[in-house]
Order: structure tokens, then sequence, then C-alpha cells
């Protein structure tokens, strides 16, 4: 009987929102918050037990990762995750991953990073009809410790960038991401349409002038270019040069794009209010979370002072430590 004890982590997006589904480019990292699959494995028979309120698309996740990944091993296991549900630190997608490396650990099977995680975006879709990009199962998969990566999601080509002394801080919402009833999906179908039109692959391909009539797509455009130099910048160690791109790109996401709320842009102004050198939205938007830039080792006092809580990017997903 093959014991199983893996562990996949959640994400929060430095910049980058709106355009992995657009071939375009993110900067995420993978953080110290995790889901864990502990157990063994059965010939077929799936029974997981989720300690920290599972629903019914938990389920379909694992069911649907293990048809992704063309596997018949089942498990009896636990599941556990720290990642906060709903919050856009990508817990669905983490779940995903982490049950992807507990079948391929049953299975005695190590498919390519890239393959498990195409496999995961895939079971997502499937499991919850939210049609998402690569970049959370992506970053899950290929987290490296100190860094953030900066992902070609049409390419899927992966470059660490470290982030050096710099302090990331997340802060909570309160207001659960729904994205199966929010207009996710009617964003993503506006820009495949505007794509279409100008001939296109992608927004990716588009140029400011061509788009600069469009909002949504517009914001696809200027969001690119965003976070090229902000990778740019993090390599350069000018963290306020971060800081300025990630609160005009949440302006972006605001004015353009039109997914924050209220509560995101006050969270926002109080981050920077208490020192943080930028902050915007993470995630799709419509609730969940926004992210904080802090100068070195003033993180902790940031995240006191908002309400929030100091992040690590760590590695991706694998076998549990001891």
């Amino acid at each position: 009987m093959r014991e199983i004890a893996v562990r996949a982590p959640g994400r929060v997006n430095l910049i980058g929102d709106h355009t992995d589904y657009n071939d375009g480019f993110v900067l995420p990292l993978a953080i110290d918050r995790d889901c864990r699959v502990t157990g063994h494995a059965t010939d077929g028979e799936l029974r997981l037990r989720f300690l920290d309120g599972g629903d019914d698309n938990s389920h379909r996740i694992a069911e649907a990762v293990r048809e992704a990944l063309h596997l018949r091993v089942g498990l009896d296991a636990d599941v556990t995750s720290t990642v906060p549900i709903g919050s856009g630190l990508s817990s669905s997608s983490a779940l995903a991953v982490a049950l992807a490396n507990a079948f391929c650990s049953a299975a005695d099977v190590a498919p390519p990073p890239d393959e498990v995680a195409r496999a995961c975006q895939a079971a997502e879709t499937a499991a919850t009809g939210v049609p998402g990009g690569i970049m959370d199962q992506l970053t899950s998969v290929r987290g490296r410790a100190g860094c953030a990566l900066l992902i070609d999601c049409r390419t899927l080509e992966v470059t660490p960038v470290p982030i050096g002394k710099l302090d990331v801080v997340v802060v909570d919402s309160g207001l659960p991401r729904r994205l199966a009833h929010s207009a996710y999906a009617e964003r993503r179908a506006h820009c495949e349409a505007v794509s279409k039109g100008l001939g296109l692959r992608a927004l990716r391909d588009a140029t400011l002038e061509q788009v600069a009539d469009d909002p949504r797509a517009r914001h696809v455009v200027t969001e690119n270019a965003r976070v090229l130099a902000a990778a740019d910048a993090l390599r350069a160690g000018d963290g306020e040069a971060v800081g300025k791109l990630m609160l005009e790109s949440h302006a972006s996401l605001r004015d353009d794009y039109e997914v924050s709320t209220r509560e995101l842009d006050v969270l926002v102004e109080r981050l920077v209010a208490a020192g943080a050198l930028g902050a915007r939205l993470t995630g799709a938007g419509f609730g969940g979370c926004v992210v904080g830039l802090a100068p070195p080792g003033r993180g902790e006092d940031i995240a006191v002072a908002v309400g929030g809580f100091v992040v690590r990017a760590v590695d991706g997903a694998g076998p549990m430590a001891g």
C-alpha cells in the first residue's frame, strides 16, 4: 500500500491579471499557504475527507483531475488547506495540483510539470465551469523559493525573478470571490471577440493603438507592458518602481476592466497609507484579496496596521518534508 504525503502552494499575483487567458504575461509567486493530501493509494476507490470545509466542487475537482491525468488509481486520504477559500489566492488550484501530485504518487508516475499544470487547468474548468487561465496551476507547480515567476502564458516559459528583501503583504477583503457567478467568463469572451475581430491569435499580439478605444482590451495590452516592466524593476532592486506599476495596474483593473470593488479600493489606499510601496487587487477581482509590496523589514508592521499577513515565496508542489 503506497503512502501519500504531498503539498501544493497557493499563489499571490504581484501584477498581471486577466492577461493569462490572453496569452500574456504574469508575475505571481507561490506562497507559504498550501493544500496537503495525506493517506494511501487504493485500487480505484476515491475516499477523500476535506477537513477544512470542502464542497461539491472539491469532489468534482478530484474526479476531474484524475480523469485529466488518465489515471485509474484511487486515494484514501485527508485533505487540509491553509489557503483561504474564495480569497483569490488560488485555493482551488492548490487543491487540484495537490490532488494531481497525490494521484501521480499513488500511480508511481511523474509527468512533466507543465503537463500536470495543463491537466489541472482542464480539470478546474470542467469541474467549476470557469474558463480560467494557466497562471494559478503553473505557479503552484513551478514555484521557486524567494522568487516571483515571470510567466509567458503562451509558451509557458517560466523565469524566476528574485524578490530580494522586499516584503509581500496580503489583505483579505472578506468578500468571497465566486467566479462562476461573476462576469469573469463575460470578460474573457469579450477579449476573444476583440482579438478575433482584429485578426489576431490573442490580445497579447495587439498594439495599444489597435485597442485604444476598447477599455477591456486596453487593460490587457497595458497590463502586459506593466508586467514586463515590473520584472525588470525587480531585477534591478527598484521596489518603488514596482510599487508604482502595481498602483497603475489596480487603476486599470478598476477603471478599464471593471473588476474591482469599493472594499478592494479602500484596502489598496490603506496599504499605501501604512507605508506600502504599492498595492493592487490580486486575482480575478470581484472580491478576494489585495496585495501590497513593502520596503525591506516593514512587512510585519504594515500587515498589522491593515489586518493582513506577510507571505513568503516558496517552492512549488511536491512531497511533504519529513
